[in-house]
């Protein structure tokens, strides 16, 4: 892991040695409380998957002003010398707490929360967010993928069309903890051990005297996973015979394994229903029919629906850059504020836009589920002293539609915390997980969505409600600073 230290906004260096020289003038320490939350979720989705926290934790552990880092502080006419001084022996010392990595998370909830000396929150924001919002971006776009493809595999194929190196090879751990079973980023597959694969390109085909010598070398090279590419001439009447003719010659010679077709153009609902029946009538009906070719969620729904026989989707361009909404769009604002080890004092922002105001305090997260199915039932955010008894009544409200009220029955639901301790007075506290490890509970997770909150069109909107002590709170301080 490289050193991210100056991957930052210039103002948050600004802002820290302003934080500093107030500090070092006045005698007194302030710690913060940062939370980073999301207003939207993207697409028109009904949930959104967060993923990025393991490069978090890596960028925090790496965190340290190198001396060229310094150096460059220096020659920019901005810092005093006893800032960069400071600078020379900083380290993280906070704590941090975040949903686990591949949690289905909802607008407005705090997925991370920062408690730290506030220059030392206040550094960490933009690369915090930097990682958070790509990587949750890409994983929420597979799963809506990986939704419309409806158990089918999906192949993130996309390394060629990402928005950089960085963004190809998070990119890709994203998108297979979104629900991607594997990826063609032979880097990715190194970094995170996860499946890669591929088949080949038009080119070699084309490098060949016949398509059905390439097939055939192909074949000779690759038996146990032969995928032909069957449309570079003419998918119907040269392509797919071909790759009939080469299957029949591998089971002859006793080496048909997987075997099966992979079409990158034309109308991909007809071409594969005709291919589909062409591989059945030669008697290959195992053998499978692959797609690719610019496809999305909302196209390859369409294919679904027109009865495509495809069963493997090959997906890049769309999935790797989320073309249709390409930034996640999380903020990170100040919750708290405590001056030498004193008493909280709450901090909240105003707007004129209700989804802009901000939830004061240090708090925590409920999920709440039904206790029958272990479907979701909703999110409830509270203050960090609050506790949930689930052998009670509880009546939730929606925070700007307060009529909106629903009554949980005693023991008809169930309650689980999801912000968890990741660092502990600038220690890691939390488990590395492999990549494989977080996509197994990324899809219990997803399970946990009823099917109206995974709609691709005009999900329900699962309610994320205050506690009545924290909306309290709220309105009582928006009436104070209202005058």
């Amino acid at each position: 892991m490289r050193n991210l230290t100056l991957l930052t906004d210039f103002y948050e260096l600004t802002m820290m040695q302003a934080y500093h020289h107030h500090q070092t003038t006045t005698g007194r320490k302030q710690v913060a409380v940062f939370d980073m939350f999301y207003r939207e979720n993207p697409c028109g989705n009904g949930y959104a998957v967060a993923a990025g926290l393991q490069q978090v934790i890596d960028y925090i552990n790496e965190l340290f002003f190198a001396e060229e880092d310094i150096n460059y502080l220096r020659s920019t006419g901005t810092f005093n010398e006893k800032f960069l001084e400071y600078l020379k022996i900083f380290r993280f010392s906070g704590n941090i707490f975040s949903v686990p990595e591949g949690t289905v998370i909802f607008p407005g909830e705090p997925i991370l929360q920062v408690v730290a000396p506030l220059m030392e929150a206040q550094l960490i924001e933009t690369a915090m967010l930097n990682i958070i919002n790509h990587q949750s971006l890409i994983a929420t776009k597979a799963a809506r993928v990986c939704w419309a493809a409806q158990g089918d595999g999906v192949l993130e194929f996309g390394l060629r069309r990402a928005q950089g190196p960085d963004a190809g090879v998070y990119g890709a751990r994203a998108a297979m903890i979104g629900g991607c079973s594997a990826t063609s980023n032979v880097l990715a597959g190194q970094m995170f051990d996860v499946p890669i694969r591929g088949t080949h390109a038009h080119s070699w085909i084309m490098c060949f005297d016949t398509e059905l010598e390439a097939f055939e070398y192909y074949a000779e090279l690759y038996p146990k996973a032969c995928i032909l590419l069957v449309d570079t001439y003419d998918t119907l009447k040269s392509g797919v015979p071909n790759a009939i003719k080469v299957f029949q010659k591998m089971r002859e010679n006793g080496m048909l394994a997987s075997h099966g077709i992979r079409l990158d153009s034309g109308d991909l609902a007809y071409l594969s229903k005709q291919a589909r029946k062409m591989l059945d009538e030669a008697g290959f009906p195992d053998a499978f029919i692959s797609a690719s070719n610019d496809l999305d969620e909302h196209l390859i729904a369409e294919l679904k629906n027109q009865g495509a026989k495809i069963s493997l989707w090959g997906v890049g361009t769309h999935l790797i850059t989320s073309k249709e909404y390409p930034a996640f769009g999380g903020v990170y604002k100040i919750a708290a504020l405590s001056t030498d080890n004193g008493p909280w004092q709450h901090k909240i922002k105003l707007s004129e836009d209700p989804v802009k105001v901000t939830n004061p305090g240090v708090k925590k997260i409920f999920r709440l589920y039904d206790a029958k199915s272990g479907k979701m039932k909703a999110d409830l955010i509270a203050l960090a002293d609050e506790t949930l008894d689930n052998t009670k009544d509880l009546t939730i409200f929606d925070p700007i539609a307060t009529w909106k009220r629903m009554t949980l029955k005693a023991r008809d639901f169930t309650v689980r915390e999801l912000l968890q301790p990741v660092f502990e007075n600038g220690k890691c506290v939390y488990p590395k997980l492999t990549v494989t490890e977080i996509c197994t509970y990324a899809a219990k997770e997803r399970n946990t969505l009823w099917d109206e909150h995974r709609r691709l069109v005009k999900p329900h909107i699962m309610p994320v409600d205050l506690s009545q002590k924290l909306y309290d709170m709220k309105q009582e301080m928006i009436g104070k600073l209202r005058g």
